[in-house]
């Protein structure tokens, strides 16, 4: 028997040791999950997404409450195919300071905190960017952690996509209705027409039930409460709901 006893590491060691390993595997993990959206949004910039993360999870819950699983009811449609009068109603309903902020408004986000401060109902600051994020990539919820997945991702949107795209997204895949996403199958639910051709009002109605579009029917009260605001806001809001006017030296240009 040799006369050297090998020396044994402490277990304080071995714990350093195993903590450093688990911190080094979730670090990895954190930047395959940060990185993992990009090359998608760098695709959606060319092309429209076939499925969202939305459609997907109502197809499992249809199969999990043993329905017979239907395929969401999608047709992409182009900017020039669509109602000019949807887009600033969806604009003013959901996010009337879109062409303002960075994919997070800061300023609503004060603004919701404040009101429920004074004792308000806290209302949701999600910017329709945020919203675009989710219905691509996300599950429902309202955790801390799955906001701030939300925001990261809507932060990757505003750098790599323009504005009109991420609306373009935000129209074409929008849950609006049970088994509906996206205007023009919204149109043909709910008005039985193209989304080109929906009215003034029409479309007010139509954004009127974007957050809730599987309880409210755009003919129902809660509506048509909502549609009249929303066409005041139309009407009055217009400089906060379209891209800046080009300068003088542009024009000349």
């Amino acid at each position: 028997m040799s006369p050297f006893k090998k020396s044994k590491r402490p277990k304080t060691a071995k714990r350093v040791t195993g903590w450093r390993a688990i911190v080094k595997r979730l670090a990895m993990i954190a930047l395959i999950l940060m990185v993992l959206p990009i090359p998608f949004i760098l695709l959606f910039a060319m092309v429209q997404p076939p499925i969202t993360s939305v459609m997907l999870q109502r197809v499992v819950a249809r199969t999990a409450n043993g329905e017979r699983p239907i395929w969401p009811a999608h047709t992409t449609v182009s900017r020039r195919e669509l109602s000019p009068y949807l887009r600033r109603a969806v604009l003013a309903s959901e996010d009337d300071r879109f062409y303002l902020h960075f994919g997070i408004d800061t300023v609503e986000i004060n603004n919701a905190l404040e009101r429920r401060r004074r004792g308000g109902k806290l209302r949701g600051a999600s910017t329709l960017t945020q919203q675009v994020a989710k219905n691509l990539f996300l599950w429902n919820g309202r955790s801390f952690v799955r906001k701030g997945i939300e925001a990261y991702i809507a932060l990757l949107l505003e750098l790599i996509l323009s504005k009109e795209r991420i609306l373009d997204l935000y129209l074409n895949l929008a849950e609006w209705g049970p088994n509906a996403f996206g205007a023009e199958a919204a149109a043909q639910l709910h008005f039985r027409k193209s989304a080109a051709d929906l009215t003034r009002e029409e479309a007010a109605r139509l954004a009127a039930i974007l957050p809730a579009p599987r309880r409210w029917s755009p003919k129902g009260s809660i509506a048509t409460r909502r549609a009249a605001t929303i066409l005041m806001r139309m009407q009055y809001a217009a400089p906060k709901t379209e891209p800046p006017a080009p300068s003088r030296k542009a024009r000349k240009a």
